[in-house]
């Protein structure tokens, strides 16, 4: 763990007793079923050759000093004063809280899943406040003579190579976290081949993946506990459709991206799917019954509901060219692309926060959230794509991929390409499951 200093202008040094109080993170989720190659050797602590011995005669040690702590979560729509005074914290030591923090962690910037930690003495002082932003990184605050000192928390990780594959059978999401990795596994190898697979569309029963993965562990004394997956280093996903495989390439170091084994990009013009998390309702069709109108006419899109709020995204580079109101088709945004194509998302409950005509967009750049505006039965988003005014199915559209290996890194791409796949079939193994 790396333990930066830093001081409040009411602050001095850092108290011994302050490191002492422990870390602010504990152990993150062990993953089930962890292959015996992969678990970590612990060396035993050294054995103590003496002991203080207690004197003979019992000693009434003083009572503990009464402490109350409040502790919890941040959650969509409170803030960390609003959780604290509903706990019953007074507003001073709310305001003790900011002034200790003031410089370091400005509480506007305060996210859902945010972890705080406030005790205070039997006078209703805060003796130390913790705050943790994930589980590597967070702030301390303890109370001395002096005043308040604040210790930021960050820890450095340790990256293991580790491979897990399955059947799914019901969701690629489901699948993974059934083997005991985090969902976040399942939603970074669905973003690699958002380009090739819709997700919500085409996954079936029996259909199967591989990936070569990181996983991040502490590291340094006391470490080894496992936080969360790290960077996908290689992925194959096998369905009914066809078989797609990808390989992370650093061409410079930082600069990497996810390309197939003839060294082409998976990145494509389009992406798949508006949304990552949704489950299609209605498909393009030529002929559907309208569940409000109850007339059938043609539904020229794809309809993928979703909860309401959920972020949908522009499938590919352009420019915005409508931005309101369309009558059964509620809020409504549409993204001009090249060569003729236009995109349209409907029944949006919002837009992105200061989307205009004319902004330029980016593949992936949010453009507003999913709702029920218009003539909806519930939240969703209806997709559609026209090309040269004509409407195409987008389930069909494919465009050419993005930038392929330069030349002069061609035969480096090709030695990791077969290094990565060799241990993606043969790798050590987290867990495997088959239906």
């Amino acid at each position: 763990m790396i333990l930066r200093r830093h001081r409040n202008p009411s602050s001095l040094v850092i108290a011994p007793w302050a490191l002492a109080l422990g870390l602010l993170c504990g152990a993150g989720p062990a993953a089930a079923e962890v292959d015996a190659a992969d678990s970590l050797d612990v060396a035993a602590p050294p054995r103590l050759e003496a002991l203080a011995v207690a004197p003979s005669a019992a000693v009434t040690p003083p009572p503990a000093p009464r402490r109350t702590i409040h502790e919890g979560t941040i959650v969509r729509g409170k803030t960390l004063s609003a959780l604290l005074r509903a706990e019953g914290v007074s507003a001073s030591t709310i305001a003790e809280i900011a002034k200790a923090l003031k410089g370091h962690f400005n509480f506007r910037r305060a996210r859902p899943g945010h972890q705080y930690r406030l005790v205070l003495d039997g006078a209703g002082r805060m003796v130390e406040f913790r705050y943790r932003l994930s589980k590597t990184k967070g702030w301390y605050v303890a109370r001395h003579d002096d005043g308040f000192h604040v210790l930021e928390q960050a820890e450095e990780l340790e990256a293991r190579p580790t491979r897990i594959a399955g059947v799914i059978t019901s969701t690629l999401y489901e699948s993974i976290t059934h083997l005991g990795e985090d969902g976040q596994l399942a939603r970074d190898f669905a973003d690699i081949f958002a380009w090739d697979v819709d997700f919500q569309r085409t996954v079936q029963p029996g259909d199967s993946y591989q990936i070569l993965y990181e996983r991040l562990y502490r590291k340094g004394p006391g470490g080894g506990d496992y936080l969360r997956p790290g960077r996908i280093l290689a992925a194959r996903f096998v369905a009914r459709s066809g078989s797609h495989t990808a390989v992370y390439f650093e061409a410079e170091p930082g600069r990497g991206g996810y390309y197939r084994p003839n060294g082409s990009s998976v990145e494509g013009a389009f992406l798949m799917s508006p949304v990552r998390h949704a489950r299609i309702t209605s498909h393009y069709s030529a002929a559907r019954r309208h569940p409000i109108l109850k007339v059938t006419r043609r539904h020229p899109g794809i309809d993928y509901a979703a909860a309401a709020g959920t972020p949908v995204w522009a499938v590919a580079n352009g420019t915005i060219v409508h931005r309101s109101w369309a009558g059964g088709s509620g809020n409504l945004v549409k993204v001009k692309h090249d060569n003729g194509y236009v995109s349209s998302y409907a029944h949006l409950s919002r837009y992105a926060k200061g989307l205009r005509v004319g902004d330029r967009v980016k593949q992936k750049q949010v453009i507003g959230y999913v709702g029920q505006t218009g003539l909806a039965t519930g939240p969703h988003v209806c997709f559609r794509v026209k090309k040269d005014g004509e409407y195409v199915n987008p389930a069909t559209l494919r465009a050419p991929s993005g930038s392929p290996i330069e030349k002069d890194d061609v035969p480096r791409f090709m030695a990791q390409r077969d290094l990565l796949l060799a241990q993606l079939d043969t790798g050590r193994r987290l867990a495997e499951a088959r239906p």
